[in-house]
C-alpha cells in the first residue's frame, strides 16, 4: 500500500503545477503519470544542431498571467513567437496559391467582416467568462453556430468562409460546429475591450525561449521521487475517509484527497466511485478536438528570402495552416475535419503527402526538411484530443460546475479553463492546490 495526503493524477502543466504548490506548502504529494515521461501535450526534442523543436504546445498571450508567473519561477525567460515577424501570408485555396491579404475579399467582403466583428466585440462585452451562463440570453447564444450567427447578422459568404479558414488553421472546429457562447468566452476572458474574432496578436505572441516542454521539464526535476510513471489509472474512489487510486497494473495507491488532471477523453474510461451524478454527466460532456500536429525543421528560413513569413491558411490539404516555431522551423496542426485522411494514410505516404503541401506553399526548398515529426494527439491514448471542442449546446450542457471541485476530488488541466492551452493547465492546478490548501 502506498500512502501520501494527496494523490495527483497526471504530469502535464496542470498535475505538475499542482503538484509543485502542494509540495512547496508542505504537503506529501505523489503524482502519478501513464507515460515514461512529463509534460502531456508539452513535448520538445533536441536536432542535431541543438535545436529545440516544440511538438506540442508553444505560445502564449499577455492575458496568460498564471503561465508567464510560472516562468519567471522557474528561471525561464519568454521572448516573441511567430506574430510579430514581417512578411507576407501564403493562403492554399481551392483555386490554386496566393500571397498577401486574403485574396477572395472584396470591397463589401470587407465592409461585412468589420460590421460583424463590431458585433461580435459588443458581444463579448456582455458575457462573463465565469460564469457565461447567467447571460440573460446564454441558452440561444449557445445554441447558435458561429456560422448560424455570421449569416443571422449578415455577414457575406466569403466572411463565413474566411472564419472556418481560420478554424482550420487553428485545428478547432468548424464555425458550423462551435457553439457561438463558447467563442464570446474564450475572447471575453482576455479583458481586452478590443477583443473581437480569434487573433494572433492576442493569443500567440510569446514562446518560453529554452522551450515550451522544459516548464514541464524543470517541476519534474523539482518533483523528484514525487513522480511514478507508467502509472496507468483504471479506478478512482473517492471518500471523505479517503481515496484511492487503482493502476493497471492491480497496484494501489491511498490519500486523503486527489487531483484530476487526466483529460476528458482518457478519463472516460477510468472507473471512478464516489464522485456525483451531475458532476461525472458534466464531464463526461466536454470534448476534445481531435488534432495531429507536425513539426518541420530546415537549415534556415528560406521563405524569409522569398518575402513570406511562414503562416500560411490552406484551404485544402490535410494541413490547415502553418506558422513558424523558431528560426527554420514549422509548426503546422491537422485539424478534426481532416483527421479521417491523416489517420487513414500510411505513415511514408502521409510524409510525402505533408511535403507535397509545404513545396506548394513554400516552393521547392520546402522539399528537404532536416526533420519532419508529427504527434497524433488525437489518437493518442492518454490524450485522445488537443484542444477543448465546445460545439453547440455544449456550455450549457456542461453547466456551471465545469471547472469547479468537489472535494476531496479535485480537477484541473486544460479542458477545465474557458479554452484550453497552457495557460489553462497551469491557471487550474495552481487554482486546485490553492483550493485543497485553503481547504
Amino acid at each position: 500500500m502506498n500512502r501520501s495526503d494527496v494523490i495527483v493524477l497526471g504530469a502535464g502543466l496542470a498535475g505538475l503545477s499542482a503538484a509543485r504548490d502542494l509540495m512547496n506548502s508542505g504537503v506529501d504529494v505523489r503524482v502519478l503519470e501513464a507515460r515514461s515521461r512529463p509534460g502531456g501535450r508539452v513535448e520538445q526534442t533536441t536536432l542535431a544542431d541543438g535545436r529545440l523543436m516544440q511538438l506540442g504546445g508553444e505560445v502564449i498571450g499577455p492575458s496568460h498571467t498564471a503561465y508567464t508567473q510560472l516562468v519567471g519561477e522557474l528561471g525561464l525567460t519568454l521572448v516573441p513567437a511567430f506574430a510579430g515577424l514581417p512578411g507576407d501570408d501564403v493562403w492554399l485555396l481551392a483555386d490554386g496559391r496566393h500571397v498577401g491579404d486574403l485574396p477572395f475579399f472584396d470591397d463589401a467582403d470587407r465592409a461585412s467582416y468589420e460590421r460583424c466583428e463590431s458585433e461580435f466585440r459588443r458581444l463579448v462585452a456582455s458575457v462573463d467568462p465565469d460564469d457565461p451562463w447567467s447571460h440573460p440570453d446564454a441558452a440561444r447564444l449557445d445554441q447558435l453556430s458561429v456560422g448560424q450567427w455570421l449569416r443571422e447578422v449578415g455577414a457575406t459568404p466569403n466572411v463565413v468562409r474566411a472564419r472556418d479558414i481560420a478554424m482550420l488553421a487553428l485545428a478547432a472546429e468548424s464555425v458550423e460546429r462551435t457553439s457561438l457562447l463558447s467563442d464570446l468566452r474564450k475572447e471575453a476572458v482576455t479583458g481586452d475591450p478590443s477583443a473581437g474574432f480569434y487573433d494572433y496578436d492576442v493569443w500567440e505572441v510569446s514562446r518560453v525561449a529554452e522551450g515550451s516542454a522544459t516548464v514541464a521539464l524543470r517541476m519534474a526535476d523539482e518533483l523528484g521521487h514525487r513522480l511514478t510513471y507508467g502509472a496507468e489509472v483504471v479506478r478512482v474512489t473517492v471518500s471523505t475517509r479517503g481515496c484511492a487510486v487503482e493502476l493497471a497494473t492491480g497496484e494501489r495507491y491511498t490519500a486523503d484527497a486527489i487531483v484530476c488532471t487526466i483529460p476528458v477523453g482518457p478519463l472516460r474510461r477510468i472507473r471512478i466511485d464516489g464522485l456525483s451524478d451531475e458532476r461525472r454527466a458534466s464531464l463526461d460532456r466536454q470534448r476534445h478536438a481531435l488534432t495531429s500536429k507536425v513539426t518541420v525543421a530546415y537549415a534556415d528560413s528560406f521563405w524569409a528570402r522569398d518575402g513570406l513569413n511562414g503562416t500560411s491558411y490552406a484551404e485544402t490539404g490535410m494541413m490547415g495552416g502553418t506558422w513558424v516555431q523558431r528560426d527554420g522551423i514549422l509548426s503546422a496542426l491537422v485539424p478534426p475535419e481532416r483527421q479521417s485522411a491523416f489517420l487513414s494514410t500510411a505513415p511514408g505516404r502521409v510524409h510525402d503527402e505533408l511535403l507535397d503541401e509545404l513545396v506548394a506553399t513554400f516552393g521547392p526548398d520546402a522539399r528537404t526538411p532536416q526533420s519532419l515529426m508529427v504527434r497524433r494527439w488525437a489518437v493518442d491514448p492518454f490524450t485522445l484530443g488537443y484542444i477543448t471542442s465546445w460545439r453547440p449546446g455544449d456550455v450549457m450542457g456542461v453547466g456551471p460546475l465545469h471547472g469547479t471541485h468537489e472535494p476531496p476530488f479535485y480537477i484541473a488541466g486544460s479542458d477545465q479553463w474557458v479554452c484550453g492551452y497552457m495557460e489553462g493547465a497551469v491557471r487550474t492546478g495552481r487554482a486546485a492546490a490553492a483550493a485543497m490548501l485553503g481547504a
